[in-house]
């Protein structure tokens, strides 16, 4: 199984979304967690629903801060917020950093259309950079075998 941390600033709505998409898409193959550099302490409620209307529901994901992992091993630590980038803290043992610059919708100003399509535009931003992804990890798997 490969173990993922998905780490964003406050781990209220980038982490959030990925953590949840990513346990979706990876299934069994994946164990995945989420954190912040400074966690607001919850989950921003327009990620909530535009993930349930996406069916899935992180209602009961928590935010949290990266020093819950200090110790922790990961295949990959991957930093979904440029500030997190900078920030990013070394876990020692983790084979991969990757870094995916994403916007974060909950600064989308505008009607609550407008901020609710920032959300979805994020949801499949990082839907497609996860699927490729577990695409690698699957050939990497599959190429070992042979």
């Amino acid at each position: 199984m490969i173990r993922i941390l998905v780490i964003c600033t406050g781990n209220s709505c980038r982490s959030q979304i990925a953590e949840g998409l990513m346990r979706q898409l990876g299934g069994d193959s994946v164990e995945v967690h989420s954190a912040g550099t400074h966690p607001a302490g919850m989950i921003h409620p327009m990620a909530i629903e535009t993930m349930k209307e996406r069916g899935i529901d992180i209602s009961n994901q928590r935010s949290k801060s990266v020093s819950e992992f200090d110790g922790s091993r990961f295949d990959y630590a991957i930093t979904v917020c440029d500030d997190a980038n900078q920030e990013c803290p070394f876990f020692p043992g983790t084979k991969n950093r990757l870094h995916w610059s994403t916007p974060d919708p909950s600064f989308v100003p505008g009607t609550s259309e407008k901020r609710k399509e920032a959300f979805k535009q994020t949801i499949q931003m990082l839907e497609g950079r996860i699927q490729g992804l577990l695409n690698v990890l699957k050939n990497k798997k599959a190429n070992s075998k042979s």
